[in-house]
């Protein structure tokens, strides 16, 4: 079983309720701990009554925005690592929020699992060790183990290898597991997959118009 956010604090700007909730509700799914605001101001206020461990910024909120309020938790030295999520396009923008010390910027629309596979890449959240059937996986090291036997993969059998294992049970759009890749076409990630599933034994079900999913055993 994959444990992936627990005791992570997370800290979520978001101004659209859907957004908000559904963000929420995912996040907290997974093991994090989610307090939502929906403005600037209360943002402000949360990080002076709490401790986080990641920010998830909109922009563009009511009182103060997320390029504001990151700049002067900045200027106080606070070094959260923070994702901005946002419907600008513009590269200004963009430019903007990677000098204030963002780690990164997801445009608007997005997949609420994309989100996910953000943090997880960028934060290291996954610690601890994960076994499948007679796999031993450590996310941290990418070593994996059958039994006592090691198994190496190339660097795009790797990728896929932990793409999969810590999204367990979760259906996969070919376009988010390629962005998370060096695969770069449909007939490569098919070929691709069965070839994991044959040195890995990993039972990834292709889901007919959808992606791919890998299910606990």
């Amino acid at each position: 079983m994959v444990t992936s956010g627990k005791n992570i604090r997370i800290l979520l700007m978001e101004d659209e309720l859907d957004l908000g909730e559904t963000l929420k509700e995912m996040l907290e799914d997974e093991g994090y701990v989610v307090r939502w605001v929906k403005d600037g101001i209360v943002a402000a206020e949360a990080t002076y009554d709490g401790k986080f461990d990641l920010y998830i910024f909109d922009i563009n909120v009511p009182e103060l925005n997320g390029l504001e309020l990151l700049a002067s938790l900045r200027n106080a030295e606070d070094k959260t690592p923070a994702i901005f999520i946002s419907a600008l396009l513009d590269l200004e923008s963009m430019k903007k929020a990677f000098k204030i010390g963002a780690e990164d910027y997801i445009k608007k629309p997005f997949f609420p699992e994309e989100l996910l596979l953000r943090i997880e890449a960028k934060f290291n959240t996954l610690n601890e060790s994960i076994n499948y059937k007679k796999l031993h996986y450590d996310p941290k090291s990418k070593e994996l183990r059958k039994g006592e036997e090691m198994i190496f993969l190339s660097k795009k059998q790797q990728e896929l290898f932990h793409i999969f294992i810590t999204q367990l049970n979760k259906t996969l759009e070919p376009s988010i597991i390629m962005e998370y890749t060096s695969i770069t076409s449909l007939p490569s990630l098919r070929v691709a997959i069965n070839k994991l599933k044959l040195m890995t034994g990993l039972e990834i079900r292709s889901i007919h118009g959808i992606g791919y999913r890998l299910e606990e055993s």
